[in-house]
């Protein structure tokens, strides 16, 4: 696992040790990236079930202003630090050692740009973490929610939230959801 582009690029990370991380393949990364890059430059990004830390790193190499990291296992928290000191990243980076539904509540930002999650697959925390998302003041109509999900993850109910989804894509075994908050009508 490495950083793919920007003024980290291929440098390693390293990644928490056992089964509870799954990081992101360094070819999935590209093709998210290679979507989000014009969202990245000087955006405020979040990293939800953060792991290794290697999807916020990957924004602050490509320019993100500032990242934020969410994650409550101490390993992979250990992990997101060295990970953060050894791409000399540390300075634009806050990394909270939470849950992720007790995490959101420790942004103070007035517009978050993207917020990424990878949760652990069929537990249904991107629902939680959405439907908490869906109220808080930092998510505008302007703001890119991308999940990462198994492939038969049911998001039926987003309309529901107050979401639209802009683009699926999927992969072999997965997929990325980008979502927004529906504009509001007055």
């Amino acid at each position: 696992m490495r950083v793919i582009a920007g003024t980290a690029r291929s440098l390693p990370l390293k990644a928490p040790e056992g089964l509870d991380t799954r990081p992101t393949a360094d070819r999935i990364k590209e093709t998210l990236f290679n979507m989000l890059q014009a969202y990245i430059p000087g955006a405020v990004f979040v990293d939800l079930f953060s792991g290794s830390g290697g999807i916020g790193i990957e924004a602050l190499s490509r320019g993100a202003k500032k990242a934020y990291f969410i994650e409550n296992a101490p390993k992979a928290i250990a992990c997101i630090r060295q990970n953060l000191t050894f791409t000399k990243m540390e300075d634009r980076a806050i990394v909270l050692k939470q849950d992720v539904i007790g995490g959101l509540s420790g942004i103070f930002e007035n517009v978050v740009d993207v917020i990424f999650m990878d949760p652990p697959y069929h537990c249904e925390y991107e629902k939680n973490a959405l439907a908490l998302l869906a109220n808080m003041r930092y998510v505008t109509e302007d703001t890119l929610i991308v999940v990462e999900a198994a492939l038969d993850t049911d998001f039926s109910y987003l309309e529901t939230m107050g979401y639209k989804v802009e683009k699926e894509k999927k992969y072999k075994t997965n997929k990325h959801m980008f979502i927004r908050k529906k504009e509001e009508v007055e």
